[in-house]
């Protein structure tokens, strides 16, 4: 799969999952990057200078693209663009009688809402043939410790995917989804059982192992490539087998 000349926005593209996304379409060939993130300079000024060692352009958006009053500018900032990967995400990990309306709001926004403002905004100037990935997770569908209102926001925007996908077509942009199985990132401090997460799913996955940044990459650039031209509206779930286990 090549990218060759193409311009490519991972959105909280500048560490985790988002940042193996990144490097993973300029190391195939894309021309030019955009890393959008919301605080951390120094990371996104790392993970800039490693894609431009790619070979690729580097741009670095820093706000909130979730943010409708921010979005268009900073997706002009962009440019034109061929792939979307709408990888950030923000929540609230807590059992739901400690949640509150705000807390709704906040998680939803970051995780379903963003998808919508982007698409809207950036579908009118994406050329034939480009492609949208969006990142999900198992939460959409099982139902784990502490993650309601991320698991609900999953859902909603795995259902967003299925909708653009069919609307979107006529002008051939292509909508799809990663469900990535547990990630050992930075992400899974704000989890108080992060280690025996961690065990659990070791031990559990059929593969022998955990998903990594890369697995996930890999998957997108799938996704985001014309091999994937009859794919629309689907949700690739990439966990190492896990979620085949009752």
């Amino acid at each position: 799969m090549s990218f060759k000349g193409k311009s490519v926005l991972v959105t909280g593209g500048s560490r985790g999952i988002g940042k193996a996304i990144s490097l993973r379409f300029a190391e195939r060939g894309a021309g030019r990057v955009a890393v959008s993130y919301l605080r951390n300079d120094k990371a996104a000024e790392e993970t800039a200078e490693e894609i431009r060692k790619l070979g690729a352009e580097a741009v670095l958006l820093r706000g909130n693209l979730g943010d409708p009053e921010k979005t268009k500018a900073l997706l002009q900032e962009a440019g034109p663009l061929d792939v979307i990967v709408s990888n950030a995400a923000s929540g609230v990990i807590r059992p739901f009688q400690e949640l509150d309306e705000k807390h709704w709001d906040w998680t939803l926004n970051a995780n379903a809402r963003a998808l919508f403002t982007i698409a809207r905004e950036a579908a009118p100037t994406m050329p034939p043939g480009s492609s949208i990935v969006a990142i999900s997770s198992l939460g959409a569908d099982r139902v784990l410790d502490n993650y309601v209102l991320v698991g609900v926001s999953k859902a909603t925007l795995e259902a967003l995917v299925r909708y653009l996908a069919v609307e979107l077509a006529p002008q051939d942009i292509r909508v799809n989804a990663v469900s990535a199985g547990l990630v050992e990132t930075g992400a899974l401090d704000y989890f108080p059982n992060r280690e025996e997460m961690l065990r659990f799913y070791r031990e559990r996955t059929p593969a022998g192992r955990l998903v990594e940044p890369e697995d996930v990459a890999d998957a997108v650039c799938f996704l985001a490539s014309p091999e994937a031209a009859m794919v629309r509206g689907h949700t690739l779930v990439v966990d190492g087998g896990y979620a085949n286990l009752a």
